[in-house]
C-alpha cells in the first residue's frame, strides 16, 4: 500500500496543470508546499527502499534455505529421497513454499522472472498441488501404520533414528492443512498442535499463530472436544478480535455446552494455559478407520509384530529343489516355506543384480501411476488404494526378460505362454497397496483376465528396503520382508478353481528406502 501511495503522490505531482505549478514558483510562500511535498516523497521513497531491502533480505533467506537443502539432496538423490520426510519437504519446497517465493518476487521486478519460470513449466518438472497432497497423505499413512510419534516425526526421527532435518511450524501447519482439506480432523489436530508448540519456540516465525489456531480449534471440535475447542477459539479471538468465523464458532460452542448443562469458564480446562505446550494426549481423538475389517492385523504385521501361531511357524522348512530341470541339478534353488495352507514359498537368489539393473532401465521410461481394477466394471483406475508407479515388459524387449519369464516357468512348473506380461513396480514415499486379492472374486468383472482367472502370483524383490515395505497376508498372520534377489510365490486358486480367501495380501507402506518388485501373474 505504501508503494501505491508513493506512486499516486508522484503521479499527482506530475499531472498538476502548468499554471498551478507556475503559481507555486512565483512566490516563496508558495514554495513552502513543495518542501512539504518533497518531505512526503522522501518519506515514501525511504519506505519503498526499506520494503525492497526487506524483500531482498527475505529472498536471500529463501535462496540460502533452497541452496542448503539442494546441496544436501544432490550428494545422493536416491538416498535422500528414500527418506519420506525429505521427499515430502522436497515436494513442499516446489509447491506451497515456491508460491511464497513467487509472491515475494512478483511484488516488483520479480514478476518478469516469475513469468519466465511459468513459460518454462512445460520443460521444468514441477510437482502439482495434488503431489503435495499425496506426499502429506503418505506421511499420515506412515505415521498411523508404524505408530510414529508426531513430535518425533517432526524432529526428523523415524523409529528412534534421526533421518532428516526437523520440520518448522510452517511445515507442520501445511501437513495439518492438507489433512483438513481431506476431511481428516484427527491428523489435523495432531499436526496443528505440533505447529502451535513449534511456533512458540521459533525465533523466526514461519506461520501466523492465528492460522494455526483457526484450524486447530475447529478440528478439535470435530473430534468431540468441545471445551478445548472453545478455549482455542478464545485464544484466537484474543489475537484477532473480529475474526468472523471464530465469533460464530464461539457462539455455537457455548450453545452446545449450555445444552449439555456445562458451565464454561474461560481459562479453565486441560489445555487452558496455552503458554504451556499443547498436549493432544488430553484430548479425545478418533483415528480414521481402515478400508478392511482386519486393518488392525494388517498394520501390526507391517510393523513386524509376530502374530503367527508358533506351532504353525515351527512346522515350516527350508530345502533345495531341482524340479527335474538339468540346470537346477548343478545349481539347486533355495526354497523357504512361509505357509503350508495355502502354500506360500520364498525362493532365494533367483534373479541377478545385472538382470535387476536391466529390468529397471527398461521399465523406468514407461512408468505410469499404478492402477487398480474397478470391481463393478473391470476398468482400470488410479486410486489411493495403491500408491506406486509401474510399467509392463514383454519377452521380446530384452533377452533377460525372456530368461526371467522362462525361469519362473521352470521353478513353478507353470506354462508361461498364458501368463501376463511382467510388471515392474516402484514404491516411493509411503508407497503401498492395501489388502487385496490377485484373483477376481464372484461378482467382479474379469475384463483384463483374457486367459481366465489368475491361478498364481510370482513376486521378485529387486531391492532391499531399509524400513517397511513388507508383503503381508492378514488372514494368515504372515509377513514377508523384501530381500534383493528373492521371490515369493503362491497359488491364488484352489485345485477346484475356487479362489482361496487366505491369499488376501498387501504391500505395506515403505517407511525408508525404495521398494522395487517384478511380478508375474499366471
Amino acid at each position: 500500500m505504501r508503494i501505491l501511495q508513493f506512486l499516486s503522490a508522484l503521479l499527482l505531482l506530475l499531472i498538476q496543470p502548468k499554471i498551478a505549478l507556475g503559481d507555486v514558483f512565483s512566490a516563496v510562500a508558495g514554495m513552502e508546499v513543495l518542501v512539504a511535498t518533497e518531505s512526503e516523497l522522501v518519506k515514501h521513497l525511504d519506505t519503498y527502499i526499506q520494503e525492497e531491502e526487506n524483500r531482498m533480505k527475505q529472498l536471500r533467506g529463501f535462496l540460502k534455505e533452497y541452496e542448503s537443502m539442494n546441496q544436501e539432496a544432490s550428494v545422493d538423490a536416491s538416498k535422500y529421497l528414500a527418506n519420506p520426510i525429505n521427499a515430502y519437504l522436497l515436494v513442499k519446497r516446489l509447491t506451497s513454499d515456491w508460491k511464497k517465493v513467487e509472491k515475494v518476487m512478483s511484488q516488483n521486478s520479480g514478476s518478469a522472472f516469475v513469468k519466465n519460470i511459468t513459460q518454462h513449466r512445460s520443460v521444468l518438472l514441477f510437482p502439482s498441488d495434488d503431489d503435495l497432497k499425496g506426499a502429506a497423505v503418505a506421511l499420515m499413512r506412515l505415521q498411523d501404520t508404524y505408530k510414529l510419534d508426531t513430535h518425533a516425526l517432526a524432529e526428523g526421527n523415524l523409529l528412534g533414528k534421526k533421518y532428516s532435518r526437523h520440520l518448522t511450524a510452517g511445515d507442520c501447519w501445511e501437513l495439518g492443512r492438507q489433512s483438513y482439506n481431506n476431511g481428516d480432523h484427527y491428523h489435523t489436530v495432531l499436526w496443528m498442535a505440533e505447529a502451535l508448540n513449534k511456533f512458540e519456540k521459533e525465533s523466526s516465525k514461519t506461520v501466523a499463530k492465528e492460522n494455526i489456531l483457526d484450524y486447530l480449534a475447529f478440528s478439535t471440535f470435530k473430534q468431540g472436544n468441545l471445551e478445548e475447542a472453545l478455549q482455542l477459539t478464545d485464544e484466537l479471538l484474543n489475537i484477532v478480535p473480529y475474526h468472523e468465523r471464530a465469533i460464530g464458532n464461539k457462539k455455537h460452542y457455548e450453545k452446545l455446552l449450555r445444552q449439555r448443562g456445562i458451565v464454561y469458564r474461560k481459562g479453565e480446562g486441560v489445555n487452558a494455559n496455552l503458554s504451556e505446550p499443547f498436549n493432544t494426549a488430553n484430548l479425545k481423538l478418533t483415528k480414521p478407520a481402515g478400508s478392511t475389517d482386519n486393518w488392525d492385523v494388517y498394520e501390526k504385521l507391517c510393523r513386524g509384530e509376530k502374530l503367527m501361531d508358533l506351532k504353525i511357524e515351527g512346522s515350516l522348512r527350508c530345502r533345495y529343489i531341482t524340479r527335474n530341470v538339468p540346470f537346477f541339478f548343478i545349481q539347486p534353488i533355495k526354497m523357504e516355506e512361509a505357509s503350508l495352507k495355502p502354500l506360500i514359498v520364498v525362493y532365494h537368489d533367483v534373479i541377478s543384480d545385472e538382470e535387476i539393473a536391466t529390468v529397471k532401465k527398461l521399465a523406468q521410461p514407461k512408468f505410469q501411476r499404478a492402477t487398480v481394477q474397478k470391481r463393478e466394471t473391470g476398468e482400470r483406475e488410479v486410486s489411493t488404494f495403491r500408491i506406486a508407479k509401474s510399467s509392463w515388459l514383454k519377452n521380446e524387449e530384452h533377452e533377460y526378460v525372456l530368461k526371467i519369464d522362462r525361469r519362473i516357468g521352470d521353478i513353478t512348473g507353470l506354462d508361461m505362454a498364458t501368463a501376463e506380461d511382467l510388471q515392474v513396480c516402484n514404491y516411493g514415499i509411503g508407497g503401498h497397496y492395501e489388502p487385496h486379492y490377485d484373483y477376481a472374486r464372484k461378482g467382479e468383472v474379469q475384463k483384463d483376465f483374457g486367459w481366465g482367472n489368475r491361478i498364481a502370483t510370482w513376486l521378485f524383490y529387486m531391492s532391499d528396503v531399509e524400513a517397511g515395505g513388507a508383503t503381508v497376508f492378514p488372514k494368515l498372520n504372515l509377513s514377508l520382508w523384501p530381500k534383493k534377489g528373492s521371490a515369493a510365490f503362491w497359488y491364488n486358486l484352489d485345485p477346484n478353481g475356487e479362489g482361496n480367501d487366505f491369499t488376501q495380501h498387501a504391500a505395506c507402506p515403505v517407511l525408508t528406502g525404495s521398494k522395487w518388485v517384478l511380478s508375474s501373474v499366471k
